[in-house]
């Protein structure tokens, strides 16, 4: 489907022609076996470093529009292709196939009175669409990870990466065919139109089983509200870092300087430090500053500033803020039922962490927290599929139901019941 002028019909039937191959090649990627998705993970990682001169190509096209447009230099460095980079996907479509297949692993298995034999089996979802913005390697690590799970792929990058985008499922679609595996695995939506998202959105007459959104707070939200299909994804990353009172005090400057400042653009950045009234007039000054010497704004609650006043005073929009950005808020709470309190109200189920060398007080905060990622003496920048040893991830997942937490391969799947009698009727 080039980028051509489509009419609402016609991108209709596009849209739904794309959805119907996808199941189909989806049953066929199911039943390829481990060996065979293995086989086309590294046929596509090979295919990458064959075509680097045709996407490096396509790049400048989107790196040309990308500054006429006057798009930052981050966002444009986040956009670029090179060698090294073509090279370093690559390499992560390998790491996605030296991965477990999670693809008919038996989760549990039990044995009823009646004799029967039940085992609970992973297995694909189906058809996934992905929805995600600026970042080129999106497109091969999502295709990598639906592979790796089974799964087909209907993906739709943003507008600036395009021409990249589009480059890069080429050569994956390739690698697959290469290796014997239906191309039509992994589909890549090739217009601007935003109908286009509206139609994977409304589920493509059934054919889409979930949505994977990937990329800022509007494009989630929008996901978020008018998907007709389920869908795995996170709204924002509002991350605490709490210090309790018996924590080690150069462990937690480390932590809360690394937790907020090693890249404050990612959503497992820290964006409220919570400190324990009952040691704040110590290690609070010690931890401002920290942070201050490495670039970070301070916004404090009435009780921080008045053991450092020159913080400027936080509101409360301070607490509900993903700043994504070099500032953090700083509250003075009373003990771990305080912090655990204020992420209840403020938190948004991403990740929580807890300084302290008591371990009771650490397990208590784990139990109790409720997010997709609770943390002792980490940093919660870990908070990435590749740290958790999952290869690659599509997002971190911070609702309720089937995926949470980094969503890697695994999470990618669902389950059946396979049950195994010798005959048995029901009385």
């Amino acid at each position: 489907m080039a980028d051509t002028l489509h009419t609402p019909d016609t991108l209709r039937t596009d849209m739904l022609e794309m959805g119907r191959r996808a199941r189909l090649a989806s049953a066929a990627l199911a039943k390829a076996g481990i060996e065979g998705r293995t086989r086309g993970l590294n046929a596509m990682a090979d295919a990458l470093v064959a075509a680097a001169p045709a996407l490096m190509a396509a790049n400048v096209k989107d790196m040309d529009a990308g500054r006429a447009k006057g798009l930052a230099p981050a966002m444009l460095d986040r956009l670029a292709l090179d060698e090294a980079r073509i090279a370093g996907i690559a390499d992560a479509l390998r790491a996605v196939a030296a991965l477990p297949d999670p693809v008919g692993s038996e989760i549990a298995r039990w044995t009823v009175p009646s004799g029967l034999d039940i085992a609970r089996v992973r297995t694909p979802l189906g058809v996934i669409g992905i929805i995600y913005e600026a970042r080129p390697n999106v497109t091969a690590d999502a295709a990598a990870l639906c592979v790796r799970s089974g799964n087909a792929a209907i993906l739709r990058a943003g507008s600036e990466s395009l021409n990249s985008a589009i480059a890069i499922a080429d050569a994956l679609r390739g690698g697959l065919v290469a290796a014997g595996l239906p191309e039509d695995a992994v589909q890549l939506v090739q217009t601007k139109d935003r109908a286009a998202v509206g139609h994977m959105l409304a589920g493509l007459e059934g054919q889409i089983d979930v949505i994977v959104p990937r990329g800022g707070k509007s494009l989630v939200k929008r996901v978020q509200d008018e998907a007709r299909v389920p869908v795995i994804g996170h709204l924002e990353g509002l991350c605490h870092l709490f210090i309790h009172a018996d924590a080690d005090v150069q462990k937690a400057v480390d932590i809360a300087v690394n937790a907020k400042m090693r890249r404050t653009g990612v959503c497992g950045a820290a964006e409220t430090l919570l400190v324990d009234r009952a040691v704040a007039d110590t290690i609070l000054p010690v931890l401002t500053s920290a942070l201050r010497d490495a670039g970070c704004e301070l916004r404090g609650d009435d009780a921080a500033r008045a053991i450092v006043p020159d913080m400027m005073p936080a509101t409360e929009i301070d607490w509900r803020t993903e700043y994504l950005d070099a500032i953090i808020a700083v509250k003075v709470v009373d003990g771990v039922d305080g912090a655990i309190a204020h992420i209840a109200t403020y938190g948004t189920g991403h990740t929580e962490s807890i300084i302290t060398e008591n371990d009771a007080i650490a397990e208590k905060f784990l139990a109790e927290v409720d997010a997709g990622i609770v943390m002792h003496n980490a940093s919660t920048q870990f908070a990435d599929g590749g740290e958790f040893g999952m290869g690659a991830e599509i997002g971190i997942a911070t609702g309720r139901i089937h995926a949470r937490g980094p969503v890697g391969a695994e999470q990618l799947t669902i389950f059946k019941y396979v049950v195994r009698g010798t005959g048995q009727t029901r009385a």
